[in-house]
């Protein structure tokens, strides 16, 4: 209960619709309890007296006491339908939000397929649960209530007997309870796993059927598909264990009672009408007893989806506003600054040394630097910090002369692009992928621009133009395709401070020099820090940074560092003779 108290801050809305559904709900049970008292003043009245008249109006009675029920339940339905899709979506919407808000490092530990999950199939759960079991659990728990107390004052020799498998019937809930608990949460995370599985293998199929691993990934799968089989079996087993204790203790207490109930009829001691009230209310309150074993399965089911959707919402997000006071412009400052900035990953082991270490850089407005090192030293982990995709662990990063922490991140992002090595494109079109990067209102004129800087101009041949869709992460282009659309999103917004990320490793040679013509020309105008591996790179930039044991181990132009430093020059030796 104490886990799906967190719900009401989204049920608080409805709340009203929420009650008067029970309230009708209720109402429509307990005119289901009224039957068999029509059913005893017929028995003893009419049919005792052969009075036809009285049958059929008896019999009316029943008809419009079951259309009434039918009715209630109806507008209950009706009542619950839409605020429920309402709350459904609201919560949905929030945990969007809240992934987008979540830093990156949390997206690093979280699998993709166990947040997909929480954002479908557990919250299909709450709102199966809010329609259904909440409502119901009431409803039924009044309805037994009431008709216990008609079965007492009908008589109540044969109601103890009824009541006898209360203590049973109610240990048994418990311990199901505790034990269904584990395994519903083991249920959900095997099915957040088993989407992760689906989702790489989709996304990865290219991969897959190069390497000819359908099999091996068709096992993996099947060997997650029958963990949750087992899981599902071992709910199942539960489930029909209380169902088995719930519909079997009772069915015994109302033979008892019918056979009680007939010998103290055929005594004297009792009325035929009693005796038909009695068991009908009993059979009445059938379907009430046995629903509780699934509503206690889904309401359990609801609390750890609840969990899991909190879970993620607990998280805490990137603050929005600056974390501090900016400091004073000074003209000496102004450009793109590292002060002793230290970095290590928050999931590292305790003890670990940093990543990087007291990184001094500073790149004048105007600039660009390259920042050249081996493979694992981190240099996208060092540009990733310009955006605060990371956070850093000491030290300060400024842009002319302001602390980033100090700006929200909406405003920092607004003054930093970012092209990564990596680029991802959405299932949207060329356009809107590429204006992605453009402030609010930029249109045809900037698009053509960033195209033709990045010499993307291949998307006006495409069918539909810069109107056709790329496809689930552009895989319908090809990987140097998708750079150069990556780089055209970097540059259409004519940012400030420009960070890439190796913006050229995946063109050939004749468009890697169509695009550096255009490159230099705009970072004429921007100040640059770019992620170089190859010579041909490092030559866009105007001094080169090398990146070492987490350290910047030294700082110039690339002829200097060629003549002066072993180490930049034998990671550059691979073409070093092309730069001559």
């Amino acid at each position: 209960m104490r886990t799906l108290l967190r719900l009401w801050p989204y049920v608080r809305p409805v709340r009203a619709r929420l009650l008067t559904a029970a309230f009708v709900a209720v109402v429509a049970s307990c005119t289901g309890l009224v039957i068999p008292l029509v059913l005893k003043w017929m028995v003893d009245g009419p049919v005792a007296d052969r009075d036809p008249a009285g049958v059929w109006l008896g019999a009316l009675c029943l008809l419009l006491l079951g259309v009434a029920e039918a009715v209630l339940f109806g507008i209950r339905r009706w009542l619950v339908a839409r605020p429920l899709s309402h709350v459904e979506a609201e919560m949905r919407a929030d945990l969007y939000r809240r992934l987008q808000r979540l830093p990156v490092a949390f997206h690093d530990r979280w699998a993709s397929g166990q947040l997909l999950s929480r954002g479908t199939t557990d919250l299909m759960l709450l709102r199966m649960f809010l329609a259904f079991p909440l409502t119901f659990l009431l409803v039924n728990g009044v309805t037994i209530l009431v008709g216990l107390v008609v079965m007492l004052l009908q008589d109540w020799v044969l109601g103890l007997v009824i009541l006898g498998p209360a203590i049973p019937v109610m240990w048994t809930c418990v311990v199901f309870e505790r034990r269904y608990a584990q395994v519903a949460r083991r249920a959900q995370d095997q099915v957040g796993d088993l989407t992760t599985v689906v989702e790489e293998s989709v996304l990865g199929i290219r991969v897959i059927k190069g390497f000819g691993r359908h099999r091996s990934q068709a096992r993996a799968f099947r060997e997650l598909s029958g963990r949750l089989r087992g899981t599902e079996l071992r709910k199942a087993r539960l489930l029909a264990t209380i169902w088995g204790v719930i519909v079997t203790l009772p069915e015994v207490a109302i033979g008892a009672a019918l056979v009680l109930g007939a010998v103290r009829v055929a005594d004297g001691d009792l009325s035929a009408g009693t005796l038909v009230a009695f068991l009908s209310t009993a059979l009445a309150l059938r379907w009430p007893v046995d629903s509780i074993g699934f509503l206690l399965a889904m309401s359990q089911e609801a609390a750890t989806a609840t969990e899991r959707y909190f879970e993620v919402m607990d998280e805490a997000p990137e603050d929005r506003g600056g974390d501090r006071a900016a400091r004073p412009r000074l003209p000496e400052t102004r450009g793109l600054r590292f002060e002793d900035v230290s970095f290590r990953y928050p999931d590292a082991p305790p003890g670990s040394p940093p990543l990087l270490t007291h990184i001094d850089l500073h790149i004048r407005p105007g600039e660009s630097m390259a920042l050249v090192g081996a493979t694992g030293s981190g240099k996208t982990t060092l540009t990733a910090l310009v955006p605060r995709l990371h956070e850093v662990t000491s030290g300060r990063i400024t842009l002319d002369g302001v602390d980033i922490t100090a700006m929200s991140r909406e405003e920092l992002r607004t003054k930093v692009a970012v092209a990564f090595e990596e680029p991802t494109l959405f299932s949207a079109s060329v356009g809107e992928n590429v204006l992605m990067g453009a402030p609010d209102g930029a249109g045809k004129p900037e698009l053509d621009r960033a195209l033709a800087i990045a010499q993307a101009d291949f998307a006006h041949a495409l069918p539909q133009g810069t109107d056709t869709r790329v496809g689930e992460q552009g895989l319908s282009l090809s990987g140097g395709q998708r750079q150069r659309l990556a780089l055209a999103r970097a540059v259409v917004g004519r940012p400030e401070f420009l960070v890439l990320d190796d913006p050229l490793s995946a063109l050939d040679v004749h468009t890697e020099a169509a695009v550096e013509a255009a490159l230099r020309r705009v970072l004429a105008d921007t100040t640059a820090l770019i992620v170089a591996h190859r010579p041909s790179t490092v030559l866009l930039a105007d001094r080169v940074a090398l990146l070492s044991g987490g350290r910047i181990a030294a700082v110039g132009t690339h002829q200097e560092l060629l003549r002066h430093n072993a180490e930049y020059a034998h990671l550059m030796s691979g073409e070093q003779e092309d730069t001559r």
